[in-house]
């Protein structure tokens, strides 16, 4: 495995889906005499689905109670 002229390594899949990295987890890197460790942040430990709430919190835009949607999705309209 090669170093990118940006810098840049690709983590090899086996290694990602056995720790779980999905795309924008936080990782650290650590030096450990000649090593280099890396491992998931400690300061952004949200999970993909609080993200996703979070980026979508505040964009609704139909002024409808929980009934009247409930209501919709059941076609008890």
């Amino acid at each position: 495995m090669r170093i990118s002229s940006k810098g840049q390594v690709t983590i090899p899949i086996e290694i990602r889906e056995q720790l779980g990295l999905l795309p924008d987890t936080e990782i650290e890197f650590a030096v450990d005499g000649d090593t280099v460790r890396i491992a998931r942040s400690q300061a952004a430990r949200a999970s993909r689905g609080q993200r996703l709430v979070e980026h979508l919190r505040g964009k609704g835009s139909v002024q409808m109670t929980t009934d009247e949607i409930l209501a919709l999705t059941r076609g008890n309209s």
